[in-house]
């Protein structure tokens, strides 16, 4: 049995400084029960806990570090960069740089603006609907999480739906009036809503690829729907894709389903493991933001040169044969859990689009939130922490991703099959 002391004992203080002693709720481990790990370091695929526990990561850093922990070119760059300054508050050339290899990656994005989280990134996108088409309601769907804003924490995915929580007090009335909300992939829905309100529509901002609920794709008939809706209506039709860009496919999930939407979001990726965001689309739409139009935007830190440093760091070591060789190993492991939990006769659904995967222990199709929540929950947490005591570290609640990175190796994705079976078996001895 591994040790987790220290972290026991790291989590009892930190719960007397933080609100359940963490800065982001889902790292609480409140899905799956017992203390959350402390982790000292990083380095390719593994992590390590303050106890000395090495796991392999499945969580890399909830997406960002697609070159694993600690890439030994990233680590160079930031380094350099540093040493420099860390910012500056003042326009530099890193900024251009990454927007230049962001457009060339995904040409959708023909203006941006450079931000610090995926949360601002949607806030803006949103603002700037709003003002761009001078209307007030936005289209979200159920279990797509598109940060803590306050027009979007209704009925939300990731931390929202991993403490049932549909609408967040603190939220103004007027704010969740303006918000309509949808099931994902349901065609005839979105159609009735538009029917209903289309004019008074800003906006539909989506995740193309579901992250927040677990692995959800859309289907490609939901996408191009919401794409003539909005076109037929004079709304905007945004993508989000803070956890999709450069994870679902090299050029996003726009490029993976054929679609082009006018704004998208990217995140988590583009800052190389550092906080940042972006949001960007049409020209005559980015052109409203101040100071070229009166749809104000700003952040002191937005292109912060460490962040750009490790944007710029990541996206040039990524290829399309990267992609290529992390789906087929994502391939290979969905179809060794598959098969470690059919051994054991336990219901499963197990989704991947690139490189983010999950697994579900439900006996049904998940195409939505609704289907999300008939999930085995209370299986789940037995299981995870079965997978911890094998060297498994994935995201500690049924309504988040996983990921893998360049670093995992084929030996490795054995290694993690054969875990899975370990803890399939432990689970079933009770």
């Amino acid at each position: 049995m591994r040790d987790f002391t220290k972290s026991k004992q790291a989590f009892a203080e930190s719960s007397q400084l933080m609100p359940g002693g963490v800065n982001s709720p889902v790292r609480a481990f409140k899905n799956v029960g017992g203390d959350p790990l402390f982790i000292d370091h990083g380095k390719g695929s593994h992590i390590y806990d303050i106890d000395g526990n090495d796991y392999i990561d499945y969580v890399m850093s909830w997406g960002p570090l697609i070159l694993g922990h600690a890439d030994d070119q990233v680590v160079a760059d930031l380094q350099a960069a540093v040493t420099k300054g860390t910012s500056y508050g003042a326009p530099t050339l890193l900024e251009s740089q990454l927007a230049k290899m962001i457009q060339k990656v995904v040409p959708s994005i023909e203006m941006m603006r450079m931000v610090s989280s995926g949360t601002e990134a949607t806030m803006s996108a949103i603002r700037l609907a709003r003002g761009y088409t001078k209307r007030d309601k936005i289209v979200k769907f159920i279990g797509n999480y598109h940060g803590h804003s306050d027009s979007l924490l209704v009925d939300a995915g990731s931390g929202l739906a991993t403490f049932n929580i549909t609408k967040s007090p603190g939220v103004p009335e007027a704010l969740a009036y303006d918000t309509l909300t949808v099931a994902y992939n349901d065609e005839a829905a979105i159609k009735k809503v538009f029917a209903a309100h289309g004019d008074e529509i800003a906006c539909v901002i989506v995740e193309p690829v579901a992250g927040n609920m677990g692995v959800i794709p859309a289907k490609k008939s939901f996408l191009q729907t919401l794409r003539q809706v909005t076109s037929d209506h004079g709304a905007l039709l945004i993508f989000d894709e803070v956890m999709t860009g450069f994870r679902a496919a090299f050029h996003g999930a726009q490029a993976l389903y054929g679609i082009t939407p006018d704004l998208t979001t990217l995140g988590k990726v583009v800052g190389g493991g550092l906080p940042v965001g972006v949001f960007g689309g049409r020209r005559e739409i980015m052109h409203e933001i101040t100071p070229d139009g009166p749809i104000y935007h700003a952040g002191t830190l937005s292109g912060n040169p460490l962040a750009m440093t490790g944007g710029i760091s990541t996206i040039k070591q990524l290829n399309e044969d990267l992609y290529t060789a992390m789906d087929q190993k994502v391939t290979r492991l969905m179809a060794g859990i598959a098969a470690a939990a059919k051994q054991y006769q336990v219901p499963i659904v197990t989704h991947h689009v690139g490189t983010m995967w999950s697994y579900f222990f439900n006996e049904h199709e998940v195409e939505n939130f609704a289907d999300v929540q008939k999930s085995d929950q209370a299986y789940f947490a037995k299981f995870y922490k079965a997978l911890l005591q094998e060297g498994i570290y994935t995201a500690p609640s049924q309504f988040e991703t996983n990921f893998i990175s360049t670093k995992h190796t084929d030996a490795e994705i054995d290694q993690t099959i054969a875990a899975f079976e370990r803890a399939f078996a432990a689970v079933s001895q009770g």
